[in-house]
């Protein structure tokens, strides 16, 4: 038995749907996740999926919309945006007791670390940073209506929307007060920028949240914070994932896969994404400062789930560890706020 699913019910819903499924069926729990709860399914045929599904127990207003993502990911099945193939989305609790939906397995390796990095040739590293870089602007240029996705979200005033939705689930989540998030938020909305265009935000766009094969990204994962609006929150994004060697960084856990070398620098990814996109990166240490400050708000929301039991096993985690992660982010965000 896997904690979160109901093979019995889940297997009939499947049988209904995937022609040539092979029951009985088997479920593993996918780790790495501390958001939607991913488990691979295979057949007696050797055939595989994935199902996605809330994490169990205590979850904010929405923000485990699993239907939603499924939307997301299908409305871009036919872009060169690479994303798996879906089968379908379960709203009725009475089957497992929380929605779900049902992907196609992708074959590559997700790059969660820097020891899974070192399995990507040093020599191929380079190239597969800039694809990082091209995936986003060929995203980035998708007009949302073109896809059906036009009303996934109000289009301006992205970054105020953000950072009220985001107040919220701190005020909502924290267990502490952390001064830094507090003054990082004034200055936020102080110094806000004028959005220029609007277009797909994925929201948590990193390596760990790819598959990949050589240089080649072969699926975009984990698209439940994603949005429409500013394009430069995506990039901020990426930029504060991307730490080089010798660097701090501010998440818990293993070093992050870019600090293995090998890969471009953020000034090459900046450079990069200007080319691709025509866009002014100017503002850039705002959109990072930005993304830190929201990334401390949701590391709090998780930091708030485990200890609650809500995400299911701890293991190894050093849940101290990820507490100060939380405050170090917050730091991340004033001091580039502060330098500007």
């Amino acid at each position: 038995m896997v904690e979160g699913i109901n093979a019995e019910r889940v297997t009939a819903w499947l049988q209904e749907r995937i022609e040539g499924i092979a029951p009985p069926l088997s479920f593993e729990l996918i780790a790495g996740g501390h958001s939607n709860l991913t488990y691979a399914i295979t057949d007696q045929r050797g055939q595989r999926w994935v199902l996605r599904r809330p994490p169990l127990g205590h979850v904010l207003e929405s923000a485990h919309d699993v239907a939603r993502e499924h939307r997301i990911i299908s409305a871009l099945a036919d872009t060169d945006v690479p994303v798996a193939p879906t089968f379908g989305v379960c709203e009725d609790r009475e089957v497992n007791e929380a929605p779900f939906y049902i992907m196609q397995f992708v074959d590559g390796m997700v790059l969660h670390d820097a020891d899974a990095a070192q399995q990507v040739p040093e020599a191929q590293r380079h190239d597969l940073g800039l694809e990082v870089v091209d995936v986003l602007a060929r995203l980035h240029a998708i007009d949302p209506d073109d896809v059906g996705l036009g009303q996934l979200g109000r289009k301006e005033a992205y970054l105020e929307r953000q950072l009220k939705r985001w107040t919220k689930q701190w005020e909502n989540s924290k267990t502490r007060d952390i001064p830094a998030m507090e003054e990082s938020r004034r200055l936020l909305a102080e110094r806000m920028p004028e959005q220029v265009g609007a277009s797909i935000v994925h929201g948590d766009y990193r390596l760990g949240n790819f598959l990949v094969q050589g240089t080649r990204i072969t699926a975009v994962l984990d698209w439940e914070l994603c949005t429409l609006g500013d394009p430069l929150a995506d990039f901020g994004y990426l930029l504060n994932s991307w730490i080089q060697p010798g660097e701090l960084d501010t998440r818990p856990g293993d070093q992050p896969p870019t600090t293995v070398g090998g890969f471009p620098t953020r000034e090459a990814l900046v450079a990069r994404y200007e080319a691709a996109t025509g866009r002014d990166l100017a503002s850039i240490s705002y959109y990072r400062a930005f993304s830190h400050w929201r990334l401390a708000a949701i590391g709090e929301g998780v930091y708030k789930r485990y200890l609650v039991g809500a995400m299911g096993e701890r293991g190894e985690m050093d849940l101290d560890a990820f507490a100060d992660s939380v405050v170090n982010r917050a730091q991340a965000a004033l001091d580039l706020l502060q330098q500007a």
